[in-house]
């Protein structure tokens, strides 16, 4: 049997998702030349089965209910929303699951795409099982891993044979389930009970930690926990499933540890993510087929001799963000380049070194209220030895949250290393912060003193004037 043709490219990127399409980009912007390999749509995840469609079934409900906060809006609005619409705008922001327009872009930059399943097969050569038979691409600086993950499914009784509900079919669905358990209280399942409840599903979230969005400051869950209560979604912390059943007829039923159980038409499980790792030849430089890669601040790959093996993305299991996986992305495309010209030094803060990951991810809960967060919570700067002082304000209290909603209820925490007096944390939680994140990453990122940051002066009255209202209550 003759060998598969080979065909040699700079940079070959296995998965051709938001992080592997940024290689692959930044690598032909320096030069070089690239290829992705991709077994399903280029694109990835966040273009059909997470981002986009989830932020696209949550954005109508948030909307109807942003009106229905005002006076003279709220007179006038009324019904509940056109399912059909949202669907259809859904499936609009999800490009109806066609990948068109990536490839086109794709095209557009030279980046050279092949179809196909791509797996390590030696040092920098990677074997593609595609539509057209085999094929092995031979990278001459660099392998990049970029596969991502998929939804974990936990070892519950019957739970996997009860064909589950994954972010995947919550956000792709055509049809709204009248019953809806959510398995998980984190992002995923917040957003999702959310999204569903407001189309018309009865839902319950099960959580088996003590309250929803760990990971985040407690205020965040327990405002969130209580939104979610007044829109009618049974909340159960601290309860565990223990056993999950499908019937004949396509009913669930759920046993829950401690007695009683819950029955529904779907169980969605959003109980974290698994490494989409298990196919792609591990075993070929010696790490376990399945598990997370770990990577230094280049993105290189830990462990793998001679340095020519990278992940970006959810696979290295830093920041599982789209936006963290594209910075990773662009920082990775600039280090093969620059290691390709024979500069291999970074430190921290520079444009080699994924310094964002440790100190700085911002991250948006797209739910009502939204949970907007970046750097450290009080619990996590004090794990991490800084001594912090913390300063929390009512955002209710700030003129333009009073105009944008009636009776608007919010909060905002600000975390600060008392040594060096630079803000090191901020969590918002109320409507519309996401816009206010950008600019708490930018203090954290640029480690603005607070004698200095009193000068960026808000504009009034918006939300922002809470940056005003965090340096007076801290004593400035």
């Amino acid at each position: 049997m003759s060998e598969s043709p080979v065909t040699l490219f700079d940079v070959v990127v296995i998965g051709a998702g938001p992080a592997g399409e940024n290689v692959a980009d930044r690598a032909v912007r320096a030069g070089l030349t690239a290829a992705v390999v991709e077994s399903e749509l280029v694109g990835g995840e966040c273009s059909y089965w997470a981002c986009m469609p989830s932020k696209a079934l949550l954005r109508p409900g948030q909307a109807l209910d942003e009106a229905r906060a005002v006076a003279g809006a709220r007179q006038v609005v009324g019904g509940p929303l056109d399912v059909p619409a949202v669907l259809d705008r859904r499936d609009g922001f999800a490009s109806h699951w066609a990948d068109r327009g990536q490839v086109e872009w794709l095209d557009s930059t030279g980046i050279t795409l092949i179809r196909g399943h791509g797996r390590l097969s030696g040092v920098r050569r990677v074997g593609v099982d595609g539509p057209d038979g085999s094929s092995t691409l031979e990278a001459g600086q660099a392998v990049v891993i970029a596969t991502g993950s998929d939804a974990a499914v936990p070892p519950v009784a019957g739970l996997a044979a009860s064909r589950p509900w994954t972010s995947r079919d919550a956000t792709s669905s055509r049809h709204v389930p009248p019953e809806l358990v959510v398995l998980g209280g984190g992002v995923v399942g917040c957003e999702m009970a959310q999204a569903w409840s407001s189309l018309g599903s009865r839902v319950t979230v099960v959580e088996l930690g003590d309250r929803l969005l760990p990971g985040h400051e407690p205020f965040a869950g327990e405002m969130l926990a209580g939104a979610m209560a007044s829109a009618g979604i049974d909340v159960r912390t601290g309860v565990a499933a223990e056993a999950v059943e499908r019937d004949r007829s396509g009913r669930v039923t759920v046993r829950l540890a401690g007695g009683g159980s819950l029955e529904a038409d779907e169980i969605l499980v959003a109980a974290g993510r698994r490494p989409r790792t298990g196919d792609v030849g591990l075993e070929q430089v010696g790490l376990e087929p399945g598990s997370w890669l770990p990577v230094d601040d280049t993105m290189q790959v830990s462990g793998v001799p001679g340095g020519w093996l990278y992940a970006v993305g959810d696979v290295n299991h830093r920041a599982l963000l789209t936006h963290q996986g594209k910075y990773q992305a662009r920082l990775c495309g600039d280090v093969i380049a620059a290691r390709a010209r024979g500069r291999v030094d970074s430190a921290a803060w520079d444009a080699y070194s994924a310094t964002a990951d440790h100190a700085a991810v911002p991250s948006v809960v797209f739910t009502s209220p939204e949970v907007a967060s970046v750097g450290h919570t009080e619990q996590s700067a004090r794990q991490a030895g800084i001594g912090v002082d913390v300063v929390d304000y009512d955002l209710g209290r700030v003129a333009g949250a009073s105009l944008y909603a009636d009776g608007y209820r919010g909060r905002a925490r600000m975390v600060v290393d008392a040594r060096r007096r630079v803000v090191v944390g901020a969590t918002f939680v109320g409507p519309g912060v996401a816009e206010l994140l950008h600019a708490a990453t930018v203090a954290v990122v640029g480690e603005v003193p607070l004698e200095r940051l009193w000068h960026a002066v808000p504009s009034y009255p918006t939300i922002s004037e809470v940056w005003l209202r965090l340096l007076e209550a801290y004593g400035l």
